[in-house]
């Protein structure tokens, strides 16, 4: 080997949709050199304990909703669990967010997440006043991914109204609202820029409409325009996560948010529905011809009592699926396939919903593309160094057969985790020393507060 490289092996690892022995990975620069099967473990070679995979995207995510985990009195429907939300959002600090957001991230990695888009909305302070660096809570987003070693896109959401109508913000919301798309494109685009003048491997800002509720179709298209100027940005939006916004955006506007955001030329290659829980076939039909993605996340969607969205359907038309966290009421990706598998098995009263391989397709290289990371998410030279090992003789894998091991695991079974070549996880151990635990419980205290 070449001094820059490093090599690592396992026993066994997830190859183009095949088990393979006695593997060796070798990593140059944060990216797959060459990979070797069926050959004996070396003296220098970094040995992984358990199974390898790629790495898991994590396609959607507010990380101070972790907050809110355990809190046990959010409200009994999702419009009262958001004013609980908004109290939380209330009490963040850019200096308070960043060591929360390092935790939360410090805890995706350790179960097996490599990758996070991070849909990003506080912007300013509880006024809506801008602080002296309009892009504190941003940068402070990026730096926790930096510490805790997690690919990040950072999603700079646009958030102008309350309501379909164009209603001004609330007291909690205006810390989210840049006053005019303009002013959030003028702050997007320096952030933007900063992130590539520092070259970062494993950060990159995309763009995000909340939703139909908080930009007007003129607002929408603005938006859309910066994302696909030629740069590449990822471009996502909650879209139809509850009945309530079908039916005001359809009475406003004579449509459904898909035909809406279709209407502003949102939909394409690059573009990424989160939960679309709720939607009709015409809807689907929209996303299909655009080559647009969806993004579900179950955990969220079933903590909500959001519904159950047509999973399966979206996989037969060839859109795109892929899975998040969301509100971080569960940080670990086996459950979000599990799930996502087990609500089609509910709603469909089929066994045969998803294979292991669709499951984790739509968990690694599906997710990865989704986020805006195009080569990730396989194990295949030339793409980044991202992959995790997982313990195939838990409690929980024990006995499974090796390609059931992805759908029977949980997050604490990942042993190690590899992002863009470098060991975040050894043994179940972040090389950081972060007491995640501890940041997460004494922070969430301070912002309920």
């Amino acid at each position: 080997m070449q001094p820059s490289q490093l090599a690592y092996w396992a026993p066994c690892v997830w190859k183009d949709n095949k088990v393979r022995s006695s593997t060796r990975i070798i990593v140059q620069e944060g990216v797959i050199a060459k990979i070797e099967c069926n050959v004996p473990k070396r003296a220098e070679d970094i040995a992984l304990h358990g199974m390898v995979i790629p790495g898991a995207a994590n396609c959607h995510a507010h990380t101070f909703h972790r907050a809110l985990r355990g809190l046990g009195k959010e409200g009994g429907t999702f419009w009262k669990w958001r004013e609980t939300m908004y109290h939380v959002a209330h009490g963040l600090t850019p200096e308070l967010y960043y060591c929360f957001a390092r935790a939360v991230y410090t805890e995706m990695v350790m179960h097996g997440y490599t990758t996070v888009a991070e849909f990003h909305y506080i912007h300013h302070h509880s006024d809506g006043s801008p602080y002296e660096d309009p892009n504190i809570f941003g940068k402070a987003l990026i730096q926790a991914a930096l510490d805790s070693g997690i690919r990040l896109t950072l999603l700079d959401a646009c958030y102008l109204h309350a309501d379909v109508e164009g209603s001004s913000l609330g007291r909690y919301q205006k810390r989210f609202g840049d006053g005019s798309v303009a002013q959030w494109q003028e702050r997007a685009e320096a952030l933007d820029d900063e992130i590539v003048s520092r070259d970062y491997p494993t950060i990159q800002i995309g763009a995000a409409v909340h939703s139909v509720r908080a930009c007007t179709l003129e607002e929408i298209a603005a938006v859309t325009a910066w994302a696909q100027s030629g740069k590449g940005h990822p471009l996502h939006v909650h879209l139809s996560e509850q009945i309530a916004e079908n039916e005001s955006c359809r009475k406003y506007t004579g449509m459904t948010p898909t035909q809406l955001l279709n209407q502003a030329g949102f939909w394409g290659p690059e573009s990424v529905a989160v939960h679309a829980t709720h939607m009709e076939h015409n809807d689907i039909s929209i996303l299909e011809a655009s080559g647009s993605s969806v993004a579900m996340c179950p955990t969220t969607e079933a903590d909500l009592a959001d519904g159950i969205g047509p999973a399966r359907m979206f996989q037969e038309h060839g859109i795109p699926l892929c899975v998040g966290s969301d509100e971080c009421v569960c940080i670990d990706p086996f459950e979000e396939i599990r799930l996502l598998d087990a609500h089609e098995r509910l709603a469909s009263g089929n066994r045969d919903a998803f294979s292991p391989e669709e499951l984790l397709n739509n968990l690694t290289a599906v997710g990865q593309a989704a986020c805006g990371w195009k080569r990730s998410g396989l194990l295949r030279e030339g793409y980044n160094a991202d992959f995790i090992a997982i313990d195939m003789e838990s409690l929980r894998t024990a006995g499974s057969s090796p390609e059931s091991v992805p759908i029977t695991a949980v997050g604490e079974d990942v042993s190690d985790v590899v992002i863009n070549g470098r060991q975040i996880v050894q043994n179940k151990r972040h090389s950081s020393g972060i007491s995640a635990a501890r940041d997460i419980a004494n922070i969430s205290e301070i912002i309920r507060n």
